[in-house]
């Protein structure tokens, strides 16, 4: 992004916890620290996520003074010494204690708001970012204004009501760990597939997207903050749906860790971009697998071959919108014929880290440029850029019907 186009600034906030978690009431004289960045570490404005790492601020100046107004008190540090292992550096300490009365409040110190900020006829429009992570190296923030706060300026601290009351309002969505997530087209999977000739080098092709997103070549895109790179390898007991036609699909039982198992549910006619699914997860069958979909699923199906699924994930998030999708490559294999094998690229939507209202458009809009960016990808590594929606359950009744062999394992 060329710094030639931003007319905006970032304002880095730091002040009580209290403000984020009521654990006391915030009053007038509670100190509080705004850090103008010497660069916007936003992309858009408004975007929705923001990450700050410490050590890329560079030299910063603090300026101190209470909620309710007074003198302003300055320092500067380094980025880098704002929060060593989480807990305030030297010059945050001894600035916030510099501001401090007897009636300020006692609460930890801790990065609360990031500010984007843009200037209009008679103020500024801010847009806030609240706190949702943070860790000893940065803070992640996502969005809780849907329309700018208009005030004179920044430092008049005009927007920090409606900051604290925004980020109330969704206290449990955004105070709770990993619990601000929210999914567009509920009970719907969106995802592309590229089918790759085995064999493929899964986990090489893997890093490689990995390192190319993570050093920004698809602009705009952050890595999922703290859960970018997954790696997966479990089995899969499919059964085709056939009866009755509402519920045409699969059900497939995935065994977890706790002896239990993850029934998975898709409904298709035929394979496409979008399908109905659910999940359910401690389901420990007590008449097998067959006697549960016969019986707890009320539906007639046929039972195809087992597969091991070997998979590794890639997750990122849009900064401008926080919708977040995931780039697989997997290696699928019959458990009864090894040789028998499905390499896949897979394109997916998974969810929205947002506390506005998530726009859907933007995931099929995304989700097109970021298809575009993969094939690209996939023709430099000599493999096929085809757009398709090739299911395993298509594999498994292609296996068979190749290798009629197989079919005494369909019962």
């Amino acid at each position: 992004m060329s710094t030639d186009t931003i007319d905006w600034s970032s304002w880095l906030v730091v002040g009580g916890l209290h403000h984020l978690n009521a654990t006391s009431v915030p009053g007038p004289a509670d100190p509080l620290v705004l850090v103008p960045l010497a660069e916007p570490v936003d992309r858009y404005f408004p975007g929705n996520t923001v990450v700050v790492t410490w050590d890329e601020l560079g030299k910063v100046e603090l300026r101190a003074r209470t909620a309710g107004g007074g003198p302003v008190t300055t320092a500067t540090a380094h980025g880098g010494e704002l929060f060593p292992a989480m807990q305030p550096g030297a010059a945050l300490r001894d600035l916030i204690a510099d501001v401090s009365t007897q009636d300020s409040a006692s609460a930890p110190i801790v990065p609360l708001f990031h500010l984007s900020v843009r200037p209009v006829e008679g103020g500024h429009e801010v847009h806030v970012h609240t706190q949702i992570r943070f860790l000893a190296e940065d803070a992640c923030f996502i969005r809780i204004t849907a329309q700018p706060i208009i005030v004179a300026d920044v430092e008049g601290l005009g927007w920090l009501p409606s900051a604290i009351a925004l980020h109330a309002e969704q206290s449990v969505f955004l105070n709770n760990h990993q619990r601000y997530y929210r999914k567009c087209f509920a009970g719907k999977e969106l995802e592309y597939k590229y089918t790759l000739t085995p064999p493929a080098d899964i986990w090489t092709l893997t890093t490689e997207l990995y390192r190319r997103l993570r050093a920004g070549d698809l602009p705009g895109y952050l890595m999922e903050y703290r859960d970018e790179f997954q790696a997966w390898d479990y089995a899969n007991h499919l059964f085709q749906v056939t009866d009755p036609e509402p519920d045409r699909g699969y059900v497939s039982f995935i065994p977890t860790t706790d002896g239990k198992n993850l029934v998975k549910r898709k409904w298709f006619a035929r394979d496409s971009f979008e399908r109905r699914e659910s999940h359910t997860y401690g389901v420990q069958p007590a008449d097998g697998f067959a006697g549960y979909v016969r019986d707890e699923l009320g539906v007639s199906a046929t039972r195809l071959p087992a597969f091991r699924r070997v998979r590794y994930d890639v997750n990122f998030e849009s900064a401008r919108t926080g919708h977040v999708y995931g780039i697989f490559f997997d290696h699928v294999s019959l458990f009864d014929a090894p040789d028998v094998v499905l390499n896949q690229c897979e394109l997916e939507y998974l969810r929205s880290r947002t506390a506005v209202e998530p726009d859907e458009q933007a995931v099929l809009d995304e989700l097109a440029v970021i298809a575009g960016w993969l094939e690209v990808f996939l023709r430099e590594q000599g493999l096929t850029d085809e757009r398709g929606y090739y299911s395993k359950m298509s594999f498994l009744l292609d296996a068979v019907a190749a290798r009629p062999e197989l079919a005494e394992d369909i019962r």
